[in-house]
């Protein structure tokens, strides 16, 4: 590939790139998608698990499905879609919480998405945190719970932000994997693996993309690399482009990792069924017992005890799991689990981390991240989305809309 000559190169192949890369594709424009990792498919990667099943460490849930383009897209490559309520969305008795408890906590998140409701686009921005009741029983689950949402605690969180999110509360699944069906779109591009990006050089009338496996000419680049690796300057460009850096300062990439537990004695427990691990504290969490009806525990960690624990490895996460799960069920239940799989977002080169939140007073520097520059230089990513940041399939619409822009400055520049 050293000395490659295309019309553009589509930097990132998750479902942002995939997107834009498609459409141009299907436009008959000369594209070559570029990604630093040996597969496709970003922060969404499907692996299977040794026993028929395909596990997804990265994202997982169809958010808004009843709107969502991968449903289609899935749809569309043969892949089942499963339409049973997430688990969240129904309360559930479990050791240490019981229904009372559970209704008192949705009452408590209601008032506080009423609140963060209240924000407005005028007057200044505040963090989420302001919202929470002053000395409120749930604070700490509710804090526990933005980790899981926003990768990060409400106090860094930007309430403006939170409420311009999109959520249509409805929520599927791919039991063959949303990863593998976000990798799967990318039939029949012209991509490039294990070519991770240096330097994106625009100082000349051509633009010329720096690679550790030689230089790429082209015309115009789409970038959709994680905000996080533009805010570090992982990726440098030439000229600087300091404006876009201080937008992905100004978006994070919060933290949010699984880890799953292979389940011996599964019918002690409802397929699809959740519990909390520790409801009085923020340091806590989530356990989605029998996903698809299987045989195993699919363990949420978010923000700060998600970034403590992957100092430690994945170790960290199963012991922490472990002493979660003993301490609802008893010291037996130990030896009914095992690790089955697990994956550090932020320990992750190319990732840096999960989604991203915008910090408090930052929530428009989604639109300065996601602007063209010099007509050549096109931008998306979920950090890009106003809307529906944070998922893939607000990756993908903003990956369709710079490849629009690019088709349309294409058309208006006569090439």
């Amino acid at each position: 590939m050293s000395g490659s000559d295309v019309e553009v190169v589509v930097i990132g192949g998750g479902a942002a790139g995939i997107a834009a890369a498609r459409r141009l594709h299907e436009a008959g424009v000369d594209t070559l998608l570029v990604e630093a990792r040996d597969r496709l498919g970003g922060r969404g990667y499907t692996i299977a698990d040794g026993r028929g099943h395909a596990i997804d460490l990265g994202c997982g849930w169809l958010h808004s499905a009843d709107h969502n383009p991968f449903v289609a897209i899935a749809e569309a490559q043969g892949a089942v879609i499963d339409r049973t309520p997430p688990p969240w969305s129904r309360p559930m008795p479990q050791p240490g919480f019981n229904l009372a408890d559970q209704e008192a906590f949705g009452e408590a998140f209601e008032a506080f998405d009423a609140g963060i409701a209240t924000i407005g686009e005028t007057g200044p921005d505040r963090p989420a945190a302001a919202f929470l009741e002053r000395g409120g029983r749930w604070n700490a689950l509710l804090d526990a719970v933005s980790g899981y949402y926003s990768g990060a605690p409400l106090a860094r969180v930007s309430a403006r932000d939170l409420d311009r999110y999109v959520d249509e509360g409805v929520d599927w699944r791919i039991p063959a994997g949303y990863g593998a069906v976000i990798a799967a779109h990318a039939a029949s591009l012209r991509v490039a693996l294990g070519r991770a990006v240096e330097t994106i050089d625009h100082s000349g009338r051509r633009l010329t993309i720096e690679t550790a496996d030689g230089p790429i000419l082209a015309d115009r680049v789409i970038v959709t690399l994680p905000a996080s690796l533009i805010a570090e300057e992982a990726v440098r460009f030439r000229p600087a482009l300091p404006d876009k850096v201080e937008a992905a300062r100004g978006l994070p990439l919060g933290l949010a990792d699984k880890l799953f537990l292979t389940l011996e004695a599964p019918q002690a427990f409802a397929p699809d069924s959740r519990l909390i691990g520790r409801p009085d504290r923020t340091e806590t969490a989530s356990y989605h017992m029998r996903p698809f009806g299987r045989p195993q525990i699919e363990v949420y960690f978010g923000g700060d005890l998600a970034d403590a624990l992957e100092d430690e490895g994945e170790a960290g996460f199963v012991d922490f799991a472990r002493a979660e799960l003993v301490g609802l069920f008893g010291a037996d239940f130990a030896r009914h689990i095992a690790p089955l799989a697990h994956h550090g977002w932020r320990r992750d080169p190319f990732a840096r981390g999960a989604y991203s939140y915008a910090l408090p007073g930052r929530a428009d520097d989604r639109a300065r991240l996601a602007a063209p520059v010099d007509g050549r230089l096109f931008f998306a990513g979920e950090a890009c989305s106003r809307h529906d940041f944070s998922t893939a399939h607000g990756a993908l619409r903003t990956g369709l809309a710079a490849a629009e822009a690019l088709l349309a400055m294409r058309a208006g520049a006569g090439a």
